[in-house]
């Protein structure tokens, strides 16, 4: 009996000692399972995690319970029943408590840097909206930038799911940002936008090793950068080589070495030669364009009226780099060519009378500008002052061109195993690709990476109809005078023939969104409005939505005319008076401008002076000017050319 009773004793200590462990051991969950998330309603739900070998772990969620137990390498994963989209819902896991869950629509968008360009980089255009707008049903959420060649990784670095709200909305990738507002306006699902995108980065960067198994040139390179030394000591010298080069550009500076510096208004530069800032000669000699520091100075006259509140600076974009003065003090700066320069100047750096206006330019490798096309104004209380004309300038310290750096960065694999293999259980809705910059130099490759892109993630998350949303690139770069050969039309030709050749896909057409003068076009609104029209029809199976402008299909030569037949259902075109944007080319292949009419569903091309054409060409070029074949609910036809 006392055997018995001593036997009863020590279990049920041991079993107070295993619950109390079992209370005490820690169970971790991936940085994306938190507060605010959004869950891929209709599917299958996987939470995961970490947790000591062995322990039990209990998930709670809509008034169900899932039970698994860790592996003996402390992994677990659990499958959680499909449900309808919802809440906000809370979510146990042991004694861990996730709040503020929405079940709905979760996508993947990634790409460079179109796709990261935040929603106050075009504030110029959308303030008020975003002002405006609230919404607890979109939540958005940005993975921190990594990149790895060695393997997959399982985790990326803490980050946390927002809200959109105005405050939070500034930090919203602006083309997540109108995508997931115009869709919840047609759905009324909550949207989740996970965002993996780098700026500058290649296609090839973000495909798996098994996806580049036809790339052996990339594999190569990918496997130079697993060498940790060689990174790092490229690294550290490219970081030696860019602080040497400031420090003996900032020592050597008469700018900053002279009293009064430059920059002080009591400093006389009578001797500074005149310029404007359209002008291009002051950045060139007779061996070429200089780089190093200038100096521009501009002096300008304020009443009393216009200094009674604090004023904003434009100094539009500047190659590359600047630092401000208002009346010799700092104002602000910006390191590199592509974000706008605003900022704001304090009431109380201004005065009545004359005020100065201080810019110092850093040129690291050629072609100093400040960018045409681009706002050039003090805004006052009431009133501003035009800022283009009557500068003086002077150059600083003559540097040799910074050589490039970053050259272990953004290499094929790196960005695939940091930034998309963590996101390995999440279901997703669909995938919006924004990316091809970075490849223009290399068009032709790019329908066979594209293409392995989409097969390989679709692999990699067994969704073989995984939907892929694809934005075409944008005009971008001057005009031509005449037809051109062009790699931007190359690319965009390729991501076309991507879309046509691969289902469930769509392509968002940009031709008439871009700025000739910056590669980061404001206009992302349309852009979200395309693709959330591409979604509604692929993926929502709105077949009452027109997604798409005309698609040319086939072409038939009647004498000098070439008839150019589209899509059903995309030849509903706008009546236009005279299309732009055509040109065609005879059996010696030189393309000239056409003339081109709508007929019935047909567009009619023709040049006067070719009798015999073979070929026809639409919106071809870096920038196509004037290109307006569209349908009558204003898609614009895509760039395309006839075999």
């Amino acid at each position: 009996m006392k055997n018995s009773f001593f036997y009863r004793l020590v279990l049920n200590v041991s079993l107070l000692f295993c619950f109390a462990h079992w209370c005490e051991a820690e169970v971790k969950l991936p940085v994306l399972i938190s507060d605010g998330m959004v869950l891929q309603r209709n599917q299958d739900i996987i939470i995961w995690g970490t947790a000591d070998a062995g322990e039990i772990v209990l998930i709670k969620f809509l008034n169900k319970t899932y039970q698994t137990i860790a592996d003996a390498g402390g992994e677990w994963k659990l499958t959680l029943s499909p449900t309808e989209a919802g809440g906000p819902y809370d979510m146990s896991v042991n004694d861990l408590r996730i709040k503020d869950i929405l079940v709905g629509d979760l996508w993947l968008c990634s790409g460079q840097s179109n796709m990261e360009l935040p929603i106050k980089r075009v504030l110029d255009l959308y303030a008020s909206e975003v002002e405006e707008y609230t919404n607890s049903n979109i939540r958005y959420v940005k993975t921190p930038i990594a990149e790895n060649y060695h393997q997959p990784q399982r985790e990326i670095k803490e980050v946390a799911w927002q809200q959109l709200t105005p405050e939070n909305a500034l930090s919203f990738s602006a083309v997540c940002y109108f995508f997931a507002k115009d869709l919840y306006e047609k759905t009324k699902v909550p949207v989740g936008i996970i965002n993996s995108s780098v700026g500058g980065s290649p296609i090839e960067s973000w495909i798996s090793e098994n996806g580049l198994k036809d790339f052996p040139q990339y594999l190569h390179d990918r496997d130079l950068h697993r060498f940790d030394t060689y990174v790092e000591n490229t690294r550290k010298l490219d970081g030696e080589r860019r602080d040497l080069w400031n420090t003996i550009l900032y020592k050597e500076d008469p700018g900053l070495r002279e009293t009064p510096q430059w920059y002080d208004p009591k400093y006389d530069d009578h001797l500074w030669k005149e310029t404007d800032l359209s002008d291009k000669t002051w950045a060139h000699d007779a061996s070429g364009f200089v780089n190093g520091s200038f100096w521009f100075r501009k002096t300008i006259e304020l009443s009393v009226e216009q200094v009674e509140e604090d004023a904003i600076l434009r100094l539009g974009c500047i190659v590359d780099a600047d630092s401000v003065f208002v009346n010799g003090s700092f104002v602000g700066t910006v390191a590199y060519q592509y974000p706008p320069r605003i900022y704001t100047v304090s009431k109380e750096l201004l005065k009545p009378g004359k005020n100065t206006i201080t810019i110092r330019l850093i040129s690291y490798s050629g072609f100093p500008e400040f960018v045409d096309d681009k706002l050039y104004k003090l805004i006052l209380k009431n009133s501003e002052i035009d800022l283009r004309k009557d500068w003086k300038y002077s150059i600083g310290t003559r540097m040799p061109a910074l050589q490039g750096v970053g050259t272990y960065q953004q290499r094929p694999t790196g960005f695939y195993n940091a930034m998309i293999a963590p996101l390995r259980n999440n279901t997703f809705k669909g995938v919006i690709w924004y990316q091809g910059e970075t490849n223009t130099g290399r068009p032709h490759e790019y329908y066979s990476l594209l293409t392995s892109l989409i097969r390989d993630w679709r692999c990699f998350w067994n969704n073989p109809k995984l939907p892929f949303l694809i934005v075409q690139l944008p005009n971008f770069m001057k005009v031509s005078a005449q037809p051109q050969n062009s790699n931007w039309a190359e690319l965009r030709n390729e991501q076309k023939r991507v879309v046509q050749d691969t289902p469930n896909t769509g392509l968002a057409v940009a031709i008439d969104l871009g700025e000739w003068n910056d590669i980061h076009p404001l206009n992302k609104k349309d852009v979200g409005k395309r693709l959330s029209l591409q979604a509604q029809r692929i993926v929502y199976g709105d077949k009452t939505v027109v997604a798409d402008g005309p698609i040319y299909q086939s072409m038939r030569i009647e004498g000098n005319r070439v008839i150019l037949s589209f899509r059903e259902g995309t030849d509903n075109f706008a009546p236009i008076d005279e299309l732009k944007g055509f040109a065609i080319a005879g059996k010696d292949n030189q393309y000239k401008w056409a003339k081109a009419r709508i007929e019935n569903k047909h567009v009619i091309v023709w040049n006067e002076d070719i009798d015999e054409p073979v070929k026809v060409r639409y919106a071809w070029g870096d920038n196509p000017e004037g290109a307006n074949l569209k349908n009558n609910v204003g898609l614009p036809a895509s760039p395309f050319q006839t075999e």
